[in-house]
C-alpha cells in the first residue's frame, strides 16, 4: 500500500492552506479544516491523514470535539499541544453560538433551533436550557438549568422562574437535547412542559414554546399542540 502523501508532496495547488486562500474555507472538506487548525502531521503522517484518521475513529467532527485533552492525548499524534488546540476550538465554537444570544430574537421555532443548535450539538449529554426573552421576543439570556436525563421531580418550576424573575423576563422558552440524535418527545418531556406551562400561567411567565434537539433535527412542542 502506497505511503499517504505528505503535505510538502502535494501540488501546490491542492494543499490545505492554498487551497482555502484561493476558494475559501467553504471548498475545504472537514479533513482539510482540521488539518490547518493542526498545523502539523507526525512522523510518517501528514496533517490531513492523521485529520482524516481522527474524525473517521470518532465518527465526525462532533464526536472528536466532545473529548477531553486526557482522551485526545491517548489517540497516536496527539500530544499536549494538540489535544490544546482540538479543546480550544471546541470552547471557542460554544462561545462563538453564545455570543450570538443577544443579538437574537425569537420569532418562531426555527430561530431558536438555529440558536441553540452549535451549542446542543457539541454536547454527549442531556441539558436543559432556558432562553429569556422580552416583551417584543428579543433574547435577554440562557441558562442551563439541569444536566442529565429529563425528570419531573427534578427539573422544577423553581428554578426555571426564579432565574426569570431575576432578570425581568417577559416570557421564556426552554430547550433541551436527545443525545440518541431522535428528538421525538418522551413522556417525561410532555409532563416537564405541562408543568411548566401551568406554573408559567400563576407566576405571570408565558412558556413559549419548548424545542427538543437531535442530530441536526428539533421537534417544537407548540407546533405539535403540547404548549
Amino acid at each position: 500500500m502506497p505511503r499517504p502523501l505528505l503535505i510538502k508532496e502535494m501540488a501546490e495547488q491542492e494543499r490545505p492552506r492554498e487551497r482555502m486562500m484561493r476558494l475559501g474555507p467553504k471548498a475545504l472538506n472537514n479533513a482539510e479544516l482540521l488539518a490547518i487548525i493542526l498545523g502539523t502531521g507526525v512522523r510518517g503522517e501528514s496533517a490531513i491523514h492523521l485529520a482524516d484518521r481522527l474524525l473517521t475513529r470518532f465518527g465526525n467532527v462532533r464526536g472528536l470535539l466532545e473529548l477531553s485533552t486526557d482522551e485526545l492525548q491517548l489517540e497516536p499524534g496527539i500530544g499536549v499541544a494538540k489535544a490544546c488546540q482540538l479543546a480550544a476550538l471546541s470552547e471557542f465554537a460554544v462561545r462563538i453560538a453564545e455570543s450570538r444570544f443577544h443579538e437574537a430574537v425569537i420569532r418562531q421555532p426555527n430561530d431558536l433551533a438555529i440558536l441553540l443548535m452549535p451549542y446542543f450539538r457539541q454536547l454527549a449529554h442531556e441539558e436543559f436550557v432556558v432562553v429569556l426573552v422580552d416583551t417584543k421576543n428579543n433574547v435577554l439570556s440562557k441558562r442551563t438549568v439541569f444536566r442529565g436525563s429529563l425528570n419531573a421531580s427534578i427539573v422544577h418550576p423553581r428554578e426555571v422562574f426564579k432565574y426569570a424573575i431575576r432578570h425581568s423576563a417577559a416570557a421564556v422558552l426552554v430547550a433541551h437535547n436527545h443525545p440518541s440524535g431522535d428528538p421525538t418527545p418522551s413522556r417525561e418531556d410532555i409532563d416537564v412542559t405541562r408543568r411548566l406551562v401551568e406554573a408559567g400561567k400563576i407566576i405571570g411567565i408565558e412558556v413559549l414554546d419548548h424545542v427538543v434537539f437531535g442530530d441536526g433535527r428539533t421537534i417544537s412542542m407548540k407546533e405539535k399542540g403540547l404548549v
